[in-house]
């Protein structure tokens, strides 16, 4: 009994030593400490008082603003006949797919953000907080905004056939279930989540960060870009034939519509193509368990594709007249008769086009 007893307090005394050097490794941050017994892994900061109002007022406001935004275009769309046009509802699907990331995901991630990157919110939400983050963020809401101007470019005889409610309902369909289907593999044990209940990490499986990265960003990229290239030179020279015409007006509209759309893809990528390079190549940097990427690196790509859903509502406003109007209408309360001031500012706009000169040649 003596003997057994009498290594116990030199066996505390060591453990106890022990722990004071990892405290002494990691000053400050007990948090850093506790999370050497995670699975994963991932880093988890302690952030000061000060820290925490700084990020929490900045990821507040981004959210605040993309709400804000997305719900008027919305409105906009929804409630002002004038803008209730079948090429319309493709920005309504975009803009429900942005004001849905700033709803269901954003709220999240800035409360994950504002306590050092634990997850609090439990495994199974973990999965849907997942699911829902790819299905809203993919390409393919951007792709519908595309599709339409390709088609009344390259075919235009066809186009206003297809130009129909019940067309476009088809394909906003379509692109929400083939969203929905990138989530579905780890929800039914193709590849599973990352989830210790201190970290909630997307599968990184090798197959299915493949399958899900391709399908959900660089094949639609690639096709839209091969779209774009192909309605900006059908713009090209369509603009020239008008100009040849005597249709000079015709010939500034058409470039216009294909810089618009150059703008959304532009800018759509330009946020999301860092996230999803650092995407492709963790799993094969990391191993599959884990990420070994820096937080902050990981949290700043993020937050730089959901400035995407913030800028949008910007881009549809600076090159719609009418958008812009209606916006302008709709934050001065200014509700009553907004159909019939638009029509009387397309009208004005009408008559100031055909007094320029050379507009009647």
């Amino acid at each position: 009994m003596l003997i057994s007893d009498a290594p116990v307090p030199r066996m505390l005394s060591v453990a106890h030593g022990a722990g004071e050097v990892v405290a002494a490794a990691t000053p400050g941050s007990t948090m850093e400490a506790a999370n050497v017994s995670s699975r994963c892994g991932e880093q988890i900061l302690s952030r000061g008082r000060a820290e925490k109002v700084l990020i929490g007022g900045a990821l507040t406001a981004l959210t605040l603003v993309t709400v804000c935004g997305n719900l008027l275009v919305v409105i906009s769309v929804c409630f002002v006949k004038k803008l209730r046009q079948p090429s319309n509802y493709l920005i309504v699907s975009l803009a429900v797919a942005d004001l849905s990331v700033a709803l269901a995901v954003m709220p999240f991630v800035s409360v994950t953000d504002l306590i050092g990157g634990r997850w609090v919110f439990g495994r199974f939400f973990c999965n849907v907080f997942i699911a829902m983050d790819v299905m809203f963020a993919t390409l393919y809401s951007t792709f519908t905004l595309l599709y339409p101007k390709y088609l009344g470019i390259t075919k235009p005889l066809t186009y206003p056939v297809r130009q129909n409610g019940w067309c476009m309902a088809k394909m906003i369909l379509s692109v929400w279930l083939l969203s929905a289907s990138i989530t579905l593999p780890p929800l039914f044990g193709w590849a599973q989540n990352v989830n210790d209940d201190r970290v909630c990490l997307i599968s990184q499986d090798f197959g299915y960060t493949i399958y899900s990265t391709a399908v959900a960003f660089y094949i639609p990229m690639a096709v839209m870009l091969v779209m774009y290239y192909r309605i900006y030179r059908a713009a090209k020279l369509s603009a020239a034939k008008h100009t040849i015409a005597g249709f000079p007006r015709s010939a500034e509209r058409v470039p216009k519509a294909a810089t618009t759309l150059g703008i959304v893809l532009g800018a759509f990528a330009l946020c999301w193509l860092p996230f999803f390079l650092l995407s492709t190549a963790r799993p094969f940097v990391c191993g599959t368990e884990c990420s070994c990427v820096p937080l902050w690196v990981e949290r700043t790509l993020l937050w730089l594709g959901y400035a995407n859903s913030l800028i949008n509502p910007f881009i549809y406003a600076f090159f719609n007249r009418d958008l812009r109007a209606t916006y302008r209408s709709l934050l001065r309360c200014r509700y009553r008769n907004i159909n019939r001031r638009l029509s009387a500012a397309g009208m004005h706009e009408a008559l100031k086009v055909a007094e320029r000169p050379g507009s009647a040649s």
